[in-house]
């Protein structure tokens, strides 16, 4: 696991990153933006209004870009 999240950091941190649909999707219904969501991606924390949001990655094996796929609020 460690080092696939460090493949999908690198990714994130060179620009090689997509962001879904649903992603997108559940950014706006959240009112986050993806730049946010990216931006706090190298602390791995991100607190919009105060509230921790979690967001879900992937790791696109047939070009090692990096994949949000999802994004919510822990209750």
């Amino acid at each position: 696991m460690g080092r696939l999240f460090e493949q999908i950091k690198q990714a994130v941190q060179e620009d090689r990153f997509l962001v879904g649909w649903h992603a997108d999707e559940r950014s706006k219904e959240r009112g986050v933006t993806d730049w946010q969501i990216v931006s706090g991606f190298k602390e791995a924390e991100l607190l919009p209004d105060g509230s921790e949001v979690e967001v879900i990655w992937s790791c696109l094996a047939a070009t090692g870009e990096a994949k949000l796929v999802t994004v919510y609020f822990r209750d």
